[in-house]
This record gives C-alpha cells, structure tokens and sequence, in this order.
C-alpha cells in the first residue's frame, strides 16, 4: 500500500462504516495493484458490516513485564470479549519486524523503534503514546569502573540494542558530551546478552532502559547519565497496517488502546501494586520493580504535532549521524485517530 493514501490525521471510522471503508479499500488496492495482509479475523464481519468480537483473535507482540503484565496487575484482561494471542520479543525492534511481515497486530515499542521501521518503509502506523520520562534511561558503568562521565567514553566498548530506545538516549548523550557516535565502540546486544557481557567484565559501559537500569543498579553498577530532560521518554503502542484496514480488527485494537490506557493511568497512581505484578512476571527483585516504577512517571499524551515533531528530531540525528541511509519523514507513521477514544478512556 503507498503510504500516501493513509492520512496522518485523520478519524477512526466506526463500527457502522467499517465495511464500506474496507470494501474501498479493498476496491481502491485493485485498481493501484497494492495489496494488504489479511489479519485472519477477515470472518468476524457479518453481512451487515458490524463486527462479531467473539469471532476476532488479535495477536499482540510483548516485551517481558511489558502490556501483559501491566493490563493483569490493572484487571483490564477481565471480560476482553475478543481473544488475545500474545507474542514475546526482546526489543522493539524485533517486534516491528514481526508486526511488519504480518506476525502480529499490534504492540508496545519505545520512542526509537517507530523510527527505524519507518526508514525502512514498515508498513506500520503509531496510535497510541505515553510518556515515561527519561529517568529510567540510562547509561551504566560497573562499580569499580574509574569512568564518571559520557565524555570518558571515547574508545571505549558500549553496549547497546541498536534502533532501541536506549540507541538514541547514547547518541544523545555522545552528542551532549561532545562526542560522535563512532568515538565509541558499540556493541549491539539484545538486554540479556549485554547483561551477561556487562556481568562478565567484557563492556565498559551499557546504555540501557528499565528495568534493565534499576537491575544494574542493584548488582552494583553506576549510572553516568540518565536521559532527563534529553530524551522525550516516549513509549508508543503501534499497530499493523493491514489491523488498521481490517474492520474486525480494528474494532478490537479500539477496545485494547483504551484498555491500554487506563492501564497506564493505574500504574501511575499504584506504583507499589504495579511493581509487585511486575517482579512476579519478570521474577525480578521487588526492590528492582520498585526502583524503576518510582523513576517513571507515566502520563497518556495525545499523537499531535508536537509529539511527531519531538520524533523527527530524533530521526534527524540519526540520519545526521550517519545511523540512517537517509532522510525520514515520519509524518505518514503516526496517526491520532484514536485520540478521543485514548483521553476518555485515560480519564476514565
């Protein structure tokens, strides 16, 4: 599909349209001969166009202790009238890889993610956002090390999960510190590869996220910078183009963004609630959970102007940086479509 066709603002069609967009869609891909995936919840359409939920499956890609978790420990995987297939990944990158070839419908990434997959033209679209803020963030060094500051970095080996979150709080930080991005020895490990190198010795230094952060810092390791008031600390739940086109799918990643959100809102005002589901399901210490709820401070946010302007910026620096083959325009990769359905149910 040409990304030009979707409206970066635009409004979600309800229920009782759903089956005319989709058949002109449908029509309008016949005629330019670009096809779209199917999302296997195609039957869940009855005749009339209203869409059978029981019928609909929406299959959503996790991180560990991330929306699962989070929606049990608020009691909004209670009475889900559509069925839910979940899927773990380690990063956000991998998971828009998977949502791009069609394995999955939706899910949670960081701000960086969105950003690489746009580059590489992923047929996926940004519809939901919070922020965290930039404290979890953060660059670690071991205990012992003599290194404490990111200008101190030059030459040496760090780890991070490159087109992560965590990738861009590094550049940032490099850049902040007066030093490029190739000043540094990067090593690109996925969290559990770089714990294990970082535990063994062989890293001087690990750019990392929570609750990777507050473990380090629990083993012993030192933070040298945090992305407060550097980084915008965005987290997004994305979604597949071929969900968004889908009426029956559609209809469900309605109901899961709002479930999403209020989600979000209960783990802002029950930190301690929260990061006891969250050290069940990771089997972290809850002094670890604890650590890097109390350094979040979760708000829902609206996908407006200025949040894809915040965006571009970062996508800027990379392609400046050399991390990128080329300018991106990340206009067409965000949508504020469920806007409304987002800040009622926040406010619920």
């Amino acid at each position: 599909m040409n990304r030009q066709n979707r409206s970066r603002v635009h409004t979600r069609p309800r229920p009782a349209y759903a089956a005319l967009v989709a058949m002109v869609v449908t029509a309008a891909l016949a005629v330019t001969g670009c096809g779209g995936s199917a999302t296997g919840n195609e039957d869940a359409v009855n005749d009339d166009g209203s869409v059978d939920l029981s019928q609909v499956k929406l299959i959503v890609g996790d991180q560990k202790g991330g929306s699962k978790a989070l929606l049990q420990a608020a009691g909004e995987l209670d009475d889900v009238p559509y069925e839910i297939e979940w899927k773990e990944f380690t990063s956000g990158p991998p998971l828009l890889e998977a949502m791009n070839s069609g394995a999955i419908h939706v899910g949670g990434v960081g701000n960086t993610p969105p950003i690489f997959a746009a580059a590489a033209q992923s047929k996926i679209t940004a519809v939901q956002a919070a922020t965290y803020g930039g404290l979890g963030d953060a660059i670690v060094v071991p205990g012992d090390s003599p290194i404490t500051s990111v200008a101190e970095l030059k030459g040496k080996k760090v780890a991070v999960a490159e087109g992560s979150s965590a990738n861009y709080n590094l550049l940032a930080q490099l850049q902040d510190a007066g030093l490029d991005y190739g000043d540094v020895k990067v090593q690109n490990l996925q969290p559990a590869d770089a714990l294990a190198a970082f535990t063994a010795g062989h890293l001087d230094a690990w750019a990392i996220w929570e609750p990777f952060t507050s473990q380090a810092e629990e083993a012993g390791a030192k933070v040298i910078a945090d992305g407060s008031g550097l980084v915008n600390g965005y987290a997004f739940q994305v979604a597949s183009d071929a969900a968004l086109d889908d009426p029956g799918t559609e209809e469900a990643l309605a109901d899961y963004l709002a479930r999403i959100a209020r989600a979000q809102v209960w783990s802002s005002t029950h930190k301690e609630e929260w990061s006891t589901a969250w050290a069940a399901e990771t089997g972290l210490p809850p002094t670890v959970t604890l650590a890097a709820v109390t350094k979040r401070d979760t708000q829902v946010v609206p996908i407006d102007d200025a949040l894809i302007a915040s965006e571009q910026e970062m996508a800027d620096a990379f392609t400046e940086a050399g991390l990128l083959p080329g300018e991106v325009d990340l206009s067409d990769f965000f949508s504020d479509q469920y806007n409304q359905d987002v800040a009622e149910a926040g406010a619920a």
